[in-house]
Protein backbone atom coordinates (compact mmCIF):
# COMPACT_ATOMS: atom_id res chain seq x y z
CA UNK A 1 0.00 0.00 0.00
CA UNK A 2 2.82 2.68 0.78
CA UNK A 3 4.59 1.62 -2.31
CA UNK A 4 1.23 2.62 -4.05
CA UNK A 5 1.27 5.80 -2.76
CA UNK A 6 4.41 6.90 -3.53
CA UNK A 7 4.38 5.61 -7.17
CA UNK A 8 1.14 8.13 -6.93
CA UNK A 9 2.62 11.05 -5.35
CA UNK A 10 5.48 10.36 -7.47
CA UNK A 11 3.26 10.90 -10.23
CA UNK A 12 1.17 13.77 -9.62
CA UNK A 13 4.32 15.87 -8.94
CA UNK A 14 5.71 14.81 -12.44
CA UNK A 15 2.45 15.90 -13.63
CA UNK A 16 2.56 19.09 -11.93
CA UNK A 17 6.05 19.90 -13.07
CA UNK A 18 4.67 19.47 -16.88
CA UNK A 19 1.89 21.45 -15.84
CA UNK A 20 4.10 23.97 -14.60
CA UNK A 21 6.02 24.13 -17.75
CA UNK A 22 2.71 24.45 -20.44
CA UNK A 23 3.23 26.77 -23.28
CA UNK A 24 0.95 29.18 -21.40
CA UNK A 25 2.71 28.54 -18.51
CA UNK A 26 6.33 29.16 -20.59
CA UNK A 27 4.49 32.89 -21.71
CA UNK A 28 3.28 33.43 -18.05
CA UNK A 29 6.46 33.04 -16.67
CA UNK A 30 8.55 34.60 -19.57
CA UNK A 31 9.95 37.53 -17.08
CA UNK A 32 11.91 34.56 -15.41
CA UNK A 33 14.52 34.11 -18.07
CA UNK A 34 17.33 36.25 -18.07
CA UNK A 35 19.14 37.90 -20.64
CA UNK A 36 22.35 39.48 -20.95
CA UNK A 37 24.18 41.01 -24.15
CA UNK A 38 27.71 41.67 -24.57
CA UNK A 39 28.49 44.65 -25.17
CA UNK A 40 25.40 46.05 -23.23
CA UNK A 41 25.35 48.76 -25.57
CA UNK A 42 25.07 47.31 -29.06
CA UNK A 43 28.01 49.09 -31.50
CA UNK A 44 28.47 49.51 -34.99
CA UNK A 45 31.57 47.99 -36.39
CA UNK A 46 33.03 47.97 -39.51
CA UNK A 47 29.19 49.01 -40.62
CA UNK A 48 27.85 45.63 -38.80
CA UNK A 49 26.41 45.48 -35.47
CA UNK A 50 27.27 41.92 -33.69
CA UNK A 51 26.60 40.92 -30.13
CA UNK A 52 26.85 38.19 -27.85
CA UNK A 53 23.59 37.03 -26.02
CA UNK A 54 23.04 35.15 -23.05
CA UNK A 55 19.85 33.23 -22.01
CA UNK A 56 19.50 31.67 -18.88
CA UNK A 57 16.40 29.34 -18.86
CA UNK A 58 15.01 28.47 -15.29
CA UNK A 59 14.29 24.59 -14.13
CA UNK A 60 11.00 23.59 -14.90
CA UNK A 61 10.30 26.57 -17.71
CA UNK A 62 10.85 24.31 -21.02
CA UNK A 63 8.15 22.36 -21.79
CA UNK A 64 9.63 18.76 -22.58
CA UNK A 65 7.22 18.63 -26.10
CA UNK A 66 7.90 22.31 -26.85
CA UNK A 67 9.56 23.96 -29.95
CA UNK A 68 10.62 27.41 -29.20
CA UNK A 69 11.00 30.00 -32.04
CA UNK A 70 13.15 32.88 -31.19
CA UNK A 71 13.78 35.30 -33.64
CA UNK A 72 16.41 38.45 -33.25
CA UNK A 73 14.74 41.69 -34.15
CA UNK A 74 16.34 45.60 -34.56
CA UNK A 75 13.55 48.05 -34.09
CA UNK A 76 14.66 51.18 -35.49
CA UNK A 77 13.19 54.61 -36.17
CA UNK A 78 11.78 53.97 -39.99
CA UNK A 79 12.09 50.06 -39.64
CA UNK A 80 13.19 47.01 -38.45
CA UNK A 81 15.59 43.67 -38.88
CA UNK A 82 14.93 40.47 -37.95
CA UNK A 83 17.07 37.82 -38.10
CA UNK A 84 16.38 34.12 -38.82
CA UNK A 85 15.61 32.59 -35.69
CA UNK A 86 16.99 30.15 -33.53
CA UNK A 87 15.03 27.18 -32.46
CA UNK A 88 15.04 24.78 -29.30
CA UNK A 89 13.55 22.27 -28.57
CA UNK A 90 12.34 20.64 -25.50
CA UNK A 91 13.73 16.79 -24.24
CA UNK A 92 11.18 15.27 -25.48
CA UNK A 93 11.07 16.54 -29.03
CA UNK A 94 11.80 14.10 -32.10
CA UNK A 95 14.00 17.03 -33.95
CA UNK A 96 17.19 18.89 -34.88
CA UNK A 97 17.19 21.49 -32.65
CA UNK A 98 19.17 22.60 -29.62
CA UNK A 99 17.47 20.69 -26.74
CA UNK A 100 17.07 23.14 -23.34
CA UNK A 101 16.46 20.29 -20.59
CA UNK A 102 13.53 20.84 -18.19
CA UNK A 103 16.08 21.46 -14.93
CA UNK A 104 17.41 24.86 -17.16
CA UNK A 105 20.00 25.75 -18.93
CA UNK A 106 22.18 28.86 -19.99
CA UNK A 107 23.05 29.55 -23.84
CA UNK A 108 25.01 32.07 -25.84
CA UNK A 109 23.81 33.20 -29.35
CA UNK A 110 25.85 35.31 -31.36
CA UNK A 111 23.17 37.79 -33.09
CA UNK A 112 24.63 40.09 -36.00
CA UNK A 113 23.38 42.70 -38.72
CA UNK A 114 24.13 45.14 -41.26
CA UNK A 115 23.80 48.76 -40.27
CA UNK A 116 21.15 50.71 -41.19
CA UNK A 117 20.90 54.32 -40.97
CA UNK A 118 18.89 55.26 -38.58
CA UNK A 119 19.94 52.44 -36.35
CA UNK A 120 21.67 54.92 -34.15
CA UNK A 121 18.58 55.04 -32.34
CA UNK A 122 17.43 51.61 -31.84
CA UNK A 123 17.27 48.63 -29.79
CA UNK A 124 17.46 45.16 -29.85
CA UNK A 125 14.78 42.27 -29.06
CA UNK A 126 14.29 38.80 -28.87
CA UNK A 127 10.63 37.31 -30.43
CA UNK A 128 9.50 34.30 -29.27
CA UNK A 129 6.72 31.67 -30.15
CA UNK A 130 6.07 28.38 -28.46
CA UNK A 131 5.04 25.92 -30.47
CA UNK A 132 2.95 22.45 -28.93
CA UNK A 133 1.29 20.24 -31.06
CA UNK A 134 -0.50 22.30 -33.25
CA UNK A 135 -0.83 24.96 -31.17
CA UNK A 136 1.26 28.24 -31.28
CA UNK A 137 1.97 31.18 -28.13
CA UNK A 138 3.30 34.12 -28.59
CA UNK A 139 6.11 34.97 -25.53
CA UNK A 140 6.30 38.46 -24.73
CA UNK A 141 9.08 40.19 -26.45
CA UNK A 142 11.99 40.63 -24.11
CA UNK A 143 14.48 43.67 -24.82
CA UNK A 144 18.11 42.95 -24.51
CA UNK A 145 19.70 45.65 -25.72
CA UNK A 146 19.64 49.64 -26.64
CA UNK A 147 21.85 50.53 -29.08
CA UNK A 148 23.67 51.49 -31.36
CA UNK A 149 26.81 53.65 -31.09
CA UNK A 150 28.03 55.39 -34.50
CA UNK A 151 30.86 56.83 -33.03
CA UNK A 152 33.58 55.62 -35.36
CA UNK A 153 31.42 57.22 -38.25
CA UNK A 154 32.40 61.02 -37.20
CA UNK A 155 35.68 59.69 -39.01
CA UNK A 156 36.69 63.00 -41.34
CA UNK A 157 36.74 60.68 -44.49
CA UNK A 158 37.77 63.49 -47.03
CA UNK A 159 41.33 62.40 -47.19
CA UNK A 160 44.45 64.39 -46.97
CA UNK A 161 46.77 65.29 -50.08
CA UNK A 162 49.08 67.69 -50.22
CA UNK A 163 50.61 70.13 -52.64
CA UNK A 164 53.96 69.69 -54.45
CA UNK A 165 56.40 72.25 -52.78
CA UNK A 166 57.82 75.24 -54.80
CA UNK A 167 61.34 75.96 -54.94
CA UNK A 168 60.75 79.84 -54.28
CA UNK A 169 63.68 81.53 -52.84
CA UNK A 170 62.61 84.42 -50.64
CA UNK A 171 66.31 85.51 -50.49
CA UNK A 172 67.99 84.73 -53.67
CA UNK A 173 71.96 84.22 -53.17
CA UNK A 174 73.97 85.66 -57.04
CA UNK A 175 77.74 86.61 -57.32
CA UNK A 176 79.40 89.23 -59.15
CA UNK A 177 82.71 88.43 -60.30
CA UNK A 178 85.86 89.71 -62.16
CA UNK A 179 89.85 88.60 -62.05
CA UNK A 180 93.06 89.46 -62.24
CA UNK A 181 95.91 86.76 -64.17
CA UNK A 182 99.66 86.73 -63.21
CA UNK A 183 102.48 85.51 -64.83
CA UNK A 184 104.37 82.38 -64.06
CA UNK A 185 105.89 82.52 -60.66
CA UNK A 186 104.67 85.77 -60.12
CA UNK A 187 102.76 87.49 -57.42
CA UNK A 188 102.50 91.22 -59.56
CA UNK A 189 99.67 92.27 -60.56
CA UNK A 190 100.23 94.46 -63.89
CA UNK A 191 98.67 97.22 -64.99
CA UNK A 192 96.77 95.63 -67.44
CA UNK A 193 94.97 93.26 -65.54
CA UNK A 194 93.19 96.47 -63.57
CA UNK A 195 91.70 97.42 -67.00
CA UNK A 196 90.98 93.96 -68.20
CA UNK A 197 87.39 93.04 -69.66
CA UNK A 198 87.01 90.98 -66.72
CA UNK A 199 87.56 93.70 -64.23
CA UNK A 200 85.59 96.17 -66.43
CA UNK A 201 82.41 93.77 -66.29
CA UNK A 202 82.97 93.31 -62.47
CA UNK A 203 82.69 97.44 -62.14
CA UNK A 204 79.75 97.26 -64.13
CA UNK A 205 78.06 94.67 -62.45
CA UNK A 206 78.74 96.67 -59.12
CA UNK A 207 77.32 100.08 -60.58
CA UNK A 208 74.12 97.94 -61.18
CA UNK A 209 73.90 96.56 -58.18
CA UNK A 210 74.00 99.34 -56.27
CA UNK A 211 71.22 100.83 -58.41
CA UNK A 212 68.67 98.05 -57.85
CA UNK A 213 66.63 98.39 -54.74
CA UNK A 214 66.59 94.51 -54.54
CA UNK A 215 70.11 93.45 -54.90
CA UNK A 216 72.72 93.93 -52.07
CA UNK A 217 76.16 93.18 -51.84
CA UNK A 218 76.76 91.68 -48.63
CA UNK A 219 80.51 90.50 -48.72
CA UNK A 220 83.22 89.80 -50.90
CA UNK A 221 85.47 87.21 -51.20
CA UNK A 222 89.32 87.50 -52.40
CA UNK A 223 90.60 83.93 -53.87
CA UNK A 224 94.12 83.62 -54.71
CA UNK A 225 95.84 80.49 -56.34
CA UNK A 226 98.62 78.76 -57.97
CA UNK A 227 98.35 76.72 -60.98
CA UNK A 228 99.15 72.88 -60.08
CA UNK A 229 102.52 72.84 -61.89
CA UNK A 230 105.55 72.98 -59.77
CA UNK A 231 106.45 72.32 -56.28
CA UNK A 232 103.56 72.57 -53.98
CA UNK A 233 105.59 74.11 -51.17
CA UNK A 234 106.23 77.05 -53.34
CA UNK A 235 103.18 77.50 -54.72
CA UNK A 236 101.30 77.53 -51.55
CA UNK A 237 103.41 80.83 -50.44
CA UNK A 238 103.32 81.97 -54.05
CA UNK A 239 99.27 81.76 -53.58
CA UNK A 240 99.95 83.39 -50.46
CA UNK A 241 101.63 86.50 -51.78
CA UNK A 242 99.21 86.84 -54.97
CA UNK A 243 96.15 87.19 -52.14
CA UNK A 244 98.18 90.12 -50.40
CA UNK A 245 98.95 91.83 -54.09
CA UNK A 246 95.21 90.79 -54.78
CA UNK A 247 93.91 92.57 -51.93
CA UNK A 248 95.82 95.78 -52.93
CA UNK A 249 94.56 95.55 -56.45
CA UNK A 250 90.97 95.12 -55.25
CA UNK A 251 91.31 98.62 -53.57
CA UNK A 252 92.14 100.29 -56.67
CA UNK A 253 89.32 98.11 -59.25
CA UNK A 254 86.61 99.19 -57.00
CA UNK A 255 87.57 102.95 -56.18
CA UNK A 256 85.25 104.65 -57.69
CA UNK A 257 82.88 101.85 -57.14
CA UNK A 258 82.94 101.82 -53.41
CA UNK A 259 79.91 99.37 -51.62
CA UNK A 260 80.03 98.98 -47.61
CA UNK A 261 80.48 94.97 -47.33
CA UNK A 262 83.75 93.22 -45.10
CA UNK A 263 85.97 91.52 -47.57
CA UNK A 264 87.55 88.12 -46.71
CA UNK A 265 91.22 87.04 -48.08
CA UNK A 266 92.08 83.60 -48.87
CA UNK A 267 94.88 81.52 -50.35
CA UNK A 268 93.82 78.70 -51.65
CA UNK A 269 97.66 77.36 -53.18
CA UNK A 270 97.62 74.82 -55.95
CA UNK A 271 94.22 75.21 -58.09
CA UNK A 272 93.42 71.55 -58.51
CA UNK A 273 89.34 72.33 -58.47
CA UNK A 274 90.02 74.99 -61.44
CA UNK A 275 92.03 72.81 -63.66
CA UNK A 276 89.74 69.62 -63.64
CA UNK A 277 87.17 72.46 -64.73
CA UNK A 278 88.76 74.11 -67.31
CA UNK A 279 90.31 70.63 -68.73
CA UNK A 280 86.68 69.27 -68.89
CA UNK A 281 85.15 72.12 -70.63
CA UNK A 282 88.19 71.92 -73.16
CA UNK A 283 88.23 70.37 -76.27
CA UNK A 284 91.75 67.87 -75.40
CA UNK A 285 91.29 64.60 -76.74
CA UNK A 286 92.62 63.17 -73.51
CA UNK A 287 90.41 65.13 -71.17
CA UNK A 288 88.70 62.08 -70.48
CA UNK A 289 92.34 60.71 -69.20
CA UNK A 290 93.57 63.67 -67.13
CA UNK A 291 90.44 63.15 -65.25
CA UNK A 292 90.80 59.41 -64.61
CA UNK A 293 94.14 60.66 -63.44
CA UNK A 294 92.71 63.12 -60.68
CA UNK A 295 90.40 60.61 -59.44
CA UNK A 296 92.49 57.99 -58.89
CA UNK A 297 95.58 59.98 -57.30
CA UNK A 298 95.30 62.40 -54.31
CA UNK A 299 98.84 63.35 -53.92
CA UNK A 300 99.61 66.56 -55.94
CA UNK A 301 103.37 65.55 -56.69
CA UNK A 302 101.61 62.09 -58.02
CA UNK A 303 98.84 63.95 -60.02
CA UNK A 304 101.44 66.67 -61.84
CA UNK A 305 104.20 63.62 -62.73
CA UNK A 306 101.07 61.47 -64.36
CA UNK A 307 99.68 64.49 -66.28
CA UNK A 308 103.64 65.31 -67.22
CA UNK A 309 103.84 61.44 -68.92
CA UNK A 310 101.68 62.31 -71.70
CA UNK A 311 104.06 65.43 -72.90
CA UNK A 312 101.79 65.87 -75.59
CA UNK A 313 99.19 66.64 -73.87
CA UNK A 314 101.11 68.39 -70.93
CA UNK A 315 102.45 71.08 -74.16
CA UNK A 316 98.94 71.98 -74.80
CA UNK A 317 97.75 72.29 -71.17
CA UNK A 318 100.77 74.16 -70.04
CA UNK A 319 99.68 76.28 -73.09
CA UNK A 320 96.00 77.02 -72.89
CA UNK A 321 95.08 75.41 -69.59
CA UNK A 322 97.67 76.52 -66.61
CA UNK A 323 97.80 80.29 -67.23
CA UNK A 324 94.22 80.74 -66.73
CA UNK A 325 95.24 79.21 -63.18
CA UNK A 326 97.49 81.75 -62.23
CA UNK A 327 95.16 83.95 -60.92
CA UNK A 328 93.16 85.70 -58.18
CA UNK A 329 89.41 86.46 -57.81
CA UNK A 330 87.28 88.73 -57.25
CA UNK A 331 83.54 87.73 -55.67
CA UNK A 332 80.96 89.89 -54.51
CA UNK A 333 78.26 87.98 -52.81
CA UNK A 334 74.99 89.00 -53.33
CA UNK A 335 71.50 89.16 -51.80
CA UNK A 336 68.50 89.12 -54.45
CA UNK A 337 65.47 90.08 -52.65
CA UNK A 338 62.78 88.43 -54.51
CA UNK A 339 58.77 89.36 -54.62
CA UNK A 340 57.23 89.44 -51.54
CA UNK A 341 53.76 87.66 -50.97
CA UNK A 342 51.93 90.56 -51.48
CA UNK A 343 53.37 91.94 -54.85
CA UNK A 344 53.11 87.76 -55.87
CA UNK A 345 49.32 88.47 -55.76
CA UNK A 346 49.64 91.65 -57.30
CA UNK A 347 51.48 90.25 -60.33
CA UNK A 348 49.18 87.12 -60.86
CA UNK A 349 46.30 89.80 -61.02
CA UNK A 350 48.43 92.46 -63.02
CA UNK A 351 51.70 91.28 -64.96
CA UNK A 352 51.54 87.45 -64.62
CA UNK A 353 53.52 86.73 -67.49
CA UNK A 354 56.78 87.72 -65.76
CA UNK A 355 56.77 85.25 -62.88
CA UNK A 356 58.65 81.91 -63.92
CA UNK A 357 58.01 78.83 -62.72
CA UNK A 358 58.71 78.51 -58.88
CA UNK A 359 57.02 82.43 -58.68
CA UNK A 360 53.79 80.79 -60.02
CA UNK A 361 53.95 77.78 -57.66
CA UNK A 362 54.33 80.14 -54.62
CA UNK A 363 51.96 82.67 -55.89
CA UNK A 364 49.47 79.93 -56.45
CA UNK A 365 49.60 78.66 -52.70
CA UNK A 366 49.38 82.65 -51.64
CA UNK A 367 45.48 82.73 -52.82
CA UNK A 368 42.47 81.11 -51.23
CA UNK A 369 39.92 81.47 -54.19
CA UNK A 370 40.05 77.96 -56.13
CA UNK A 371 39.15 79.26 -59.30
CA UNK A 372 42.56 81.62 -58.93
CA UNK A 373 45.05 78.56 -57.74
CA UNK A 374 43.46 76.65 -60.85
CA UNK A 375 44.37 80.19 -63.26
CA UNK A 376 48.11 79.93 -61.81
CA UNK A 377 48.67 76.38 -62.17
CA UNK A 378 47.42 76.72 -65.75
CA UNK A 379 49.62 79.64 -66.82
CA UNK A 380 52.90 77.96 -65.04
CA UNK A 381 51.66 74.37 -67.36
CA UNK A 382 51.11 76.54 -70.59
CA UNK A 383 54.44 78.24 -70.13
CA UNK A 384 56.85 76.36 -68.11
CA UNK A 385 55.26 72.62 -69.29
CA UNK A 386 55.49 72.57 -65.54
CA UNK A 387 54.84 68.75 -63.58
CA UNK A 388 54.32 70.12 -60.08
CA UNK A 389 51.83 72.34 -61.72
CA UNK A 390 50.13 70.16 -63.46
CA UNK A 391 49.95 67.79 -60.30
CA UNK A 392 49.37 70.98 -58.15
CA UNK A 393 45.91 71.68 -60.06
CA UNK A 394 44.54 67.81 -60.08
CA UNK A 395 44.69 68.66 -56.01
CA UNK A 396 42.82 72.12 -56.30
CA UNK A 397 40.36 70.17 -58.15
CA UNK A 398 40.50 67.30 -55.35
CA UNK A 399 40.03 70.21 -53.00
CA UNK A 400 37.02 71.36 -55.01
CA UNK A 401 35.43 68.25 -55.24
CA UNK A 402 35.40 67.76 -59.50
CA UNK A 403 36.86 64.39 -58.82
CA UNK A 404 36.32 64.04 -62.94
CA UNK A 405 38.61 66.65 -63.36
CA UNK A 406 41.41 66.00 -61.20
CA UNK A 407 41.56 62.49 -62.28
CA UNK A 408 42.06 64.11 -66.01
CA UNK A 409 44.93 66.13 -64.56
CA UNK A 410 46.51 63.18 -62.64
CA UNK A 411 46.43 61.28 -65.68
CA UNK A 412 48.91 63.90 -67.43
CA UNK A 413 51.68 63.48 -64.65
CA UNK A 414 54.19 60.36 -63.78
CA UNK A 415 53.44 58.16 -61.01
CA UNK A 416 54.87 58.58 -57.70
CA UNK A 417 54.13 58.60 -54.40
CA UNK A 418 52.50 61.51 -54.14
CA UNK A 419 50.09 60.68 -57.46
CA UNK A 420 49.33 57.31 -55.72
CA UNK A 421 47.76 58.93 -52.79
CA UNK A 422 46.07 61.89 -54.39
CA UNK A 423 44.46 58.49 -56.73
CA UNK A 424 43.71 56.79 -52.75
CA UNK A 425 41.82 59.85 -51.62
CA UNK A 426 39.70 60.05 -55.17
CA UNK A 427 38.71 56.90 -54.42
CA UNK A 428 38.05 57.06 -50.64
CA UNK A 429 35.52 59.93 -51.85
CA UNK A 430 34.05 58.08 -54.32
CA UNK A 431 33.54 54.85 -51.97
CA UNK A 432 36.10 52.69 -53.58
CA UNK A 433 37.82 51.54 -50.56
CA UNK A 434 39.89 48.45 -52.27
CA UNK A 435 41.12 51.14 -55.03
CA UNK A 436 42.11 53.43 -52.08
CA UNK A 437 43.75 50.81 -49.66
CA UNK A 438 45.58 49.67 -53.29
CA UNK A 439 46.63 53.53 -54.37
CA UNK A 440 48.09 54.12 -50.24
CA UNK A 441 49.77 50.85 -49.99
CA UNK A 442 51.38 52.35 -53.04
CA UNK A 443 52.36 55.81 -52.18
CA UNK A 444 53.15 54.64 -48.26
CA UNK A 445 54.04 58.55 -47.80
CA UNK A 446 53.35 60.32 -44.77
CA UNK A 447 50.00 61.79 -45.84
CA UNK A 448 48.97 58.10 -47.23
CA UNK A 449 49.97 56.30 -43.79
CA UNK A 450 47.09 58.68 -42.50
CA UNK A 451 44.76 57.92 -45.38
CA UNK A 452 44.58 54.01 -44.65
CA UNK A 453 44.47 54.72 -41.17
CA UNK A 454 40.78 56.20 -42.41
CA UNK A 455 40.44 52.85 -43.85
CA UNK A 456 41.26 51.11 -41.05
CA UNK A 457 38.58 52.98 -38.58
CA UNK A 458 36.01 52.39 -41.35
CA UNK A 459 36.59 48.50 -41.28
CA UNK A 460 36.76 48.52 -37.31
CA UNK A 461 40.24 47.80 -36.80
CA UNK A 462 40.86 50.90 -34.25
CA UNK A 463 44.66 49.55 -33.18
CA UNK A 464 46.37 50.00 -36.62
CA UNK A 465 44.64 53.18 -37.05
CA UNK A 466 45.99 54.42 -33.45
CA UNK A 467 49.16 53.15 -34.08
CA UNK A 468 49.67 54.73 -37.75
CA UNK A 469 48.48 58.05 -36.54
CA UNK A 470 50.31 57.93 -33.25
CA UNK A 471 51.85 61.20 -31.85
CA UNK A 472 49.35 63.33 -34.14
CA UNK A 473 47.01 65.53 -32.81
CA UNK A 474 43.99 65.66 -35.59
CA UNK A 475 40.95 64.91 -35.60
CA UNK A 476 41.09 61.34 -36.80
CA UNK A 477 43.94 61.11 -34.47
CA UNK A 478 41.81 61.45 -31.55
CA UNK A 479 39.11 59.76 -32.52
CA UNK A 480 41.35 57.11 -32.86
CA UNK A 481 42.52 56.75 -29.55
CA UNK A 482 39.33 57.37 -28.31
CA UNK A 483 38.38 54.08 -29.93
CA UNK A 484 40.97 52.23 -28.28
CA UNK A 485 39.55 53.29 -25.21
CA UNK A 486 42.11 56.35 -24.46
CA UNK A 487 39.85 58.65 -23.63
CA UNK A 488 42.15 61.39 -22.07
CA UNK A 489 43.45 61.61 -25.35
CA UNK A 490 40.88 64.09 -25.93
CA UNK A 491 42.98 66.89 -24.19
CA UNK A 492 45.65 67.03 -27.19
CA UNK A 493 42.58 67.55 -30.00
CA UNK A 494 43.73 70.72 -31.63
CA UNK A 495 40.63 71.00 -33.69
CA UNK A 496 38.29 73.66 -31.96
CA UNK A 497 35.16 73.17 -34.94
CA UNK A 498 31.53 71.96 -34.28
CA UNK A 499 33.14 68.07 -34.76
CA UNK A 500 35.71 68.92 -32.19
CA UNK A 501 33.06 69.66 -29.42
CA UNK A 502 30.88 66.63 -30.44
CA UNK A 503 34.28 64.60 -29.61
CA UNK A 504 34.74 66.33 -26.82
CA UNK A 505 31.15 65.62 -25.66
CA UNK A 506 31.90 61.69 -26.84
CA UNK A 507 35.23 61.85 -24.35
CA UNK A 508 33.79 63.76 -21.79
CA UNK A 509 30.49 61.38 -21.40
CA UNK A 510 32.77 58.41 -21.29
CA UNK A 511 34.13 59.82 -18.61
CA UNK A 512 30.96 60.56 -16.70
CA UNK A 513 32.03 64.10 -16.86
CA UNK A 514 28.32 65.65 -16.94
CA UNK A 515 29.33 68.80 -17.14
CA UNK A 516 31.77 69.03 -20.20
CA UNK A 517 29.21 67.04 -21.94
CA UNK A 518 26.70 69.76 -21.57
CA UNK A 519 29.16 72.56 -21.95
CA UNK A 520 30.51 70.84 -25.51
CA UNK A 521 26.92 69.72 -26.91
CA UNK A 522 26.13 73.41 -26.66
CA UNK A 523 28.50 74.38 -28.56
CA UNK A 524 27.47 71.39 -31.28
CA UNK A 525 23.78 72.48 -31.26
CA UNK A 526 24.69 75.37 -33.37
CA UNK A 527 25.88 72.95 -35.89
CA UNK A 528 22.60 71.80 -37.18
CA UNK A 529 23.27 68.47 -38.51
CA UNK A 530 25.53 67.36 -35.62
CA UNK A 531 22.76 68.70 -33.59
CA UNK A 532 20.47 66.18 -35.14
CA UNK A 533 23.00 63.63 -34.28
CA UNK A 534 23.84 64.20 -30.55
CA UNK A 535 19.68 64.01 -29.93
CA UNK A 536 20.34 60.41 -31.53
CA UNK A 537 23.23 59.13 -30.08
CA UNK A 538 23.48 56.33 -27.52
CA UNK A 539 26.82 58.11 -25.85
CA UNK A 540 24.18 60.52 -24.61
CA UNK A 541 21.23 58.48 -23.63
CA UNK A 542 21.88 58.91 -20.06
CA UNK A 543 22.00 63.20 -20.61
CA UNK A 544 19.19 64.01 -21.97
Amino acid sequence: MKKTIKSFYAAMIALAAVACSSPEKMAEMAEKVSVGCEPSVLEVVGGKINADVTVTYPADYFHPKAILEVTPVIVYEGGEVAMEPFMFQGEKVQDNYEVIPSDGSTITKKVNFNYVPGMEKSYLEFRGVVKYKKNSVNLPSKKVADGANTTYMLVCQDGRVDYKADNYQDIINQTAEGQVLYTINSSTVRNNQLTSQSIKDFQAAIDAIKANERQTIVSTDIVAYASPDGKEDQNAKLSDNRSKSAEKAFGKVTKKHEYDAPVNVKSVGEDWEGFQELVAESDLEDKDLIIRVLSMYSDPAVREKEIKNMSAVYKTLAKEVLPELRRARFIANVEFTNYSSEELVELINSNIDVLDEEALLRAATLVKENDKKVAVYKKAIEKFSSPRAQYNLAVTYINMDDLAKAKAELAKVEKDADVYNAYGVIALREGDLKAAADNFAKSKNEASVENAAVLDILAGDYKAAAQKLSGKKDFNAVLAQILVGNNSAISSLECTCARGAYLRAVAAARQGNASAVKAELEKVSKNEKLAQRAAKDVEFAQYR
